[in-house]
């Protein structure tokens, strides 16, 4: 049997597994299993040689970009090393928020760097793709497949990104989401200095047009968080809570379906059969339905409780 002490170690570390997590309800299974496991191990080593959040972040940038340079070749061996660094960079992202959840170290400039940084290694993918396709003899226009599929990539994983976090916001209140509104950052935008705040203003800009995208994709959600912030300022009742989060957790398995695990294993599974301009063709005919589904559900969900929110009020 197993003693007390070690029971209670056990436990310990379930829970500081479990307080690096965002929540149970939007984590994915490959990640739960997988990369945060690896990623709460990096977090403990990097917390004791002092490295903050956003220096694992521009880490990950650097080992991504690698990965998707090694894509470009056609060697299997050289493409297997690209996959590993591409999961050590996924590693590496899931450890900068483990690390910055652990200690408290949360900054909206930190989320702002690890949402590029999947940018980084993406574009650093597709280029790899389309020289590699040019190189096996495709002609200069899938050029135009790479960068519409860079450009769908970026809409889905914005919009799988926004819908985590409203269901955080819901469930967890704003200490436990990273929810933004364009009224805000608009407002905090306006009040920077170009002549003194140059750099800052410049990466505001960027997050505020990316915030107002995803507000387009979601009008009717928007709706329902504006009656939520004017009705209930001092937070939701307990039984919407519990209502939304029922109804809405189903909807969390297309983020992860449209973000980073789906993807890559589709990639590697291309790059492996040397196919890998495949790759942007299942990015714009199979990701992006199911990403307008994802959207038309959420927006069905958002009107829902919008309509019963109005019928408690009266």
């Amino acid at each position: 049997m197993e003693s007390l002490q070690v029971k209670n170690k056990k436990q310990e570390n379930k829970d500081i597994f479990e307080s690096s997590l965002k929540s149970n309800d939007t984590e994915e299974k490959i990640d739960i299993y997988f990369y945060r496991p690896i990623g709460l191990q990096i977090a403990f080593f990097c917390q004791k040689v002092g490295l903050t959040p956003n220096a694992v972040t521009i880490i990950s940038i650097f080992f991504g970009v690698g990965a998707g340079v090694l894509f470009y070749y056609p060697s299997l061996s050289v493409n297997v090393v690209g996959m590993l660094l591409l999961m050590f960079a996924n590693s590496l992202d899931s450890a900068d928020g483990q690390l910055a959840r652990l200690t408290n170290n949360k900054s909206r400039f930190g989320r702002i760097l690890d949402g590029f940084a999947g940018d980084f290694w993406f574009a650093s993918i597709h280029i790899a793709i389309c020289l590699r396709a040019m190189n096996e003899g495709w002609s200069a226009a899938i050029w135009i497949f790479g960068i519409l599929a860079g450009l769908s990539h970026l809409v889905q994983s914005a919009m799988a990104d926004y819908y985590r976090n409203v269901h955080l916001f819901f469930i967890k209140g704003t200490n436990g989401s990273e929810l933004d509104n364009s009224k805000d950052l608009q407002e905090e935008y306006d009040q920077m200095s170009w002549s003194k705040q140059a750099w800052t203003k410049f990466v505001s800009r960027g997050y505020l047009n990316y915030t107002k995208m995803q507000e387009r994709f979601s009008p009717k959600l928007q709706r329902l968080l504006g009656v939520i912030r004017r009705e209930f300022k001092e937070g939701l009742p307990v039984n919407l809570i519990h209502d939304f989060r029922q109804m809405n957790k189903p909807l969390m398995k297309y983020t992860n379906i449209v973000q980073f695990n789906t993807r890559v294993i589709f990639l590697f599974l291309w790059l492996f059969i040397d196919y890998a301009w495949i790759y942007f063709f299942f990015d714009l005919f199979v990701l992006n339905p199911i990403l307008i589904y994802m959207c038309n559900r959420q927006e069905k969900v958002s009107a829902h409780f919008y309509e019963r929110i109005n019928e408690y009020k009266e």
